[in-house]
């Protein structure tokens, strides 16, 4: 079997016959478990700038974020056409207007062919849907809902402010509508089994979402993970365990799913472990070599 799994990059490329890359933006939103909307404090693993940049903090608008990024990654990877991804905290939560016009302003940058933006299952309603709907007929739209675990007691205990109904409520309002779904899930929280680990692949693998992204819980400084792992109350995944759990997980999703990530990308700056997590090129070579070596494959073992 050549592809063990359905990457971004090939899924892309069969759409447009080209290198699509992704251009990352900070669009200057927030997020209710930041504002007291239902927390000050975050998920304990979030670092301040929500997993995103802060380009948006230091004057760069949208439309410049977007420019830089498309020379950048035109030179690096010779990429003809590009996705603007909405990375940084909850990019549906602001006023209609507002959301309209961060997205517009994005679509008519030339070579733009579509947006992916990352978001929190209880930010989304029908009016947002209907707008991102109707941009559909000309470009990609993704939506990116957190979600982290199935586990309603491990959402609790990470602090995320929902539960797994409001995700399974937020998949239910999007589909039919031409937008794709990925959901972000992250493998190695505090008190998950393993088995709990994969009982999360198989529900998510039954639920119909069009793609994941899987992120090792890395320990960033000044968050209330690191707080748990100074105290002893927590310990990181190994690389040969998250390597195992990877394999196992890509087996119960379905091969039509594109697997948009298999690991994070920590700043080594702000990281506090673990410190193999820097190394990502070399966590995918292994993740790649052991899926060979067991000979298994994404969707292996689902099943309808």
């Amino acid at each position: 079997m050549d592809k063990r799994y359905n990457d971004l990059n090939s899924y892309l490329k069969n759409i447009f016959g080209c290198r699509v890359q992704k251009i990352t933006v900070d669009a200057g939103l927030t997020c209710p478990n930041r504002d007291g909307k239902i927390s000050h404090d975050g998920c304990i693993y979030c670092n301040s700038k929500g997993s995103g940049t802060g380009a948006y903090s230091k004057g760069l608008s949208v439309k410049d974020q977007i420019l830089m990024g498309r020379s950048a990654l035109s030179k690096r990877y010779k990429a003809k056409k590009f996705i603007v991804y909405f990375q940084s905290f909850s990019n549906t939560y602001a006023p209609l207007d507002k959301l309209v016009s961060i997205y517009e302003e994005a679509l008519a940058i030339n070579d733009v062919v579509g947006i992916s933006i990352g978001t929190r299952p209880d930010c989304i309603n029908e009016d947002i849907l209907s707008v991102l709907e109707s941009y559909t007929k000309k470009h990609l739209i993704w939506i990116e809902y957190g979600l982290q675990s199935a586990y309603d007691d491990t959402l609790k205990f990470i602090n995320r402010g929902h539960d797994f109904s409001c995700f399974e409520n937020a998949v239910r309002i999007t589909k039919n509508r031409g937008i794709k779904i990925c959901v972000h899930l992250i493998l190695g929280l505090p008190h998950e089994t393993k088995e709990q680990m994969i009982d999360t692949a198989k529900i998510i693998g039954k639920i119909g979402i069009n793609g994941i992204k899987l992120h090792l819980l890395y320990v960033i400084k000044g968050t209330k993970m690191e707080d748990l792992l100074l105290e002893g109350k927590y310990r990181c995944l190994n690389q040969e365990e998250y390597v195992d759990i990877v394999c196992d997980f890509l087996q119960y999703i379905p091969y039509d799913i594109v697997v948009q990530r298999l690991t994070g990308d920590p700043h080594k700056d702000e990281l506090t472990e673990p410190l193999w997590s820097l190394n990502k090129a070399e966590t995918l070579t292994l993740i790649k070599d052991r899926l060979e070596q067991r000979n298994i494959w994404q969707g292996k073992l689902f099943s309808y």
